[in-house]
């Protein structure tokens, strides 16, 4: 059976409870000209969920009663409060420089609640495996330990980390599209032939055209190539034909990869996000999750990455100063 063939039958038959579930709510979404949902506006999946299960959590749920106490003592939180003594949101004063504090609670914005999905408090996003982990073989480990080894080079600019070039920055740009420190605003964009997902985060639209074709094999784009079709009142959106570079993201991809993601919008606050990882030079099974993106006032901002801009020159020259000082001392 074809991989692309195995990766539909999977999704369907992890999705169609979800479905179910969202369609016995009544909830009749707002629709564009041709009748399809109208998912436009600004989203935002902040949360202190994260893609996989930390290990103080034991189980994939959390109870209402669990929750309120998990939310109470999470680090993120804890963080958030006492950080530098500060309080979140109020203007620094400038006494955490000398520590070199630059992320300190001031700047960043992750949420301060678990996801809720379907009504279940959710410790992780990935929901298959049961455990909440990236299931990754021998050959993903062994790949993942040799792109570390590369971006802990100072040879140029080509062995630095994605994030340091800002070409790549942790989750949020995807596919898939995961919640992350700050920058976890989305604005979604859409017509009868396209949607455009704009990320905050490295200020990226992804331009996805409906009911089109894969064609970008010889290009490999970085962040794939996407196109979506209409399931019902689920975008479902598939992409491949993945950059080389994707290898080095968060989430690592050969060109042959696969991501399909699912968006159905259950209320006016809500839509429900899943999606399905597969690709066999990583992982020992196609890998499944899903969270919330939810409605905001908030806007979407340019995001300025003063990594690549201002830093990237300093990091290679204080590499060839340390060089240039080591053959000194070996003369």
């Amino acid at each position: 059976m074809k991989r692309t063939s195995r990766i539909s039958i999977f999704v369907l038959l992890l999705t169609i409870l979800t479905h179910q579930l969202a369609q016995g709510q009544g909830y009749e979404p707002p629709r564009i000209v041709n009748g399809k949902p109208d998912l436009q506006g600004t989203w935002s999946n902040a949360s202190i969920t994260t893609l996989e299960r930390n290990v103080r959590y034991t189980g994939s749920t959390l109870s209402d009663d669990e929750v309120i106490r998990a939310t109470d003592v999470h680090p993120q939180n804890v963080r958030l409060a006492t950080d530098d003594n500060m309080v979140a949101g109020q203007l620094p004063d400038g006494t955490d420089l000398g520590r070199g504090r630059g992320y300190n609670a001031f700047w960043i914005d992750p949420g301060t609640k678990f996801g809720n999905i379907n009504g279940e408090h959710r410790t992780a996003w990935i929901v298959d495996p049961g455990d909440g982990r990236i299931p990754y073989n021998e050959a993903g480990r062994a790949r993942k330990a040799a792109l570390r080894e590369k971006n802990s080079s100072f040879d140029g600019p080509e062995t630095r980390p994605l994030a340091e070039r800002c070409i790549s920055t942790g989750l949020r740009t995807g596919p898939p599209m995961i919640n992350g420190l700050y920058n976890n605003n989305y604005e979604f964009v859409q017509t009868e032939d396209y949607i455009v997902l704009r990320t905050e985060m490295i200020s990226h639209a992804r331009i996805i055209p409906i009911n089109s074709e894969h064609k970008m094999a010889a290009l490999a784009p970085m962040f794939g190539e996407s196109v979506a079709h209409w399931d019902g009142d689920t975008l479902v959106v598939e992409t491949t034909n993945f950059s080389p570079m994707q290898e080095e993201a968060a989430i690592s991809l050969t060109s042959s990869g696969q991501v399909v993601e699912r968006f159905t919008r259950v209320s006016e606050e809500q839509i429900v996000y899943e999606f399905t990882v597969d690709d066999p030079e990583y992982y020992s099974q196609p890998w499944h999750g899903e969270l919330s993106f939810l409605s905001t006032p908030s806007k979407v901002y340019e995001f300025a990455c003063h990594e690549g801009n201002y830093a990237m020159s300093g990091i290679l020259a204080g590499a060839r100063r340390a060089e240039h000082d080591q053959q000194q001392s070996e003369q």
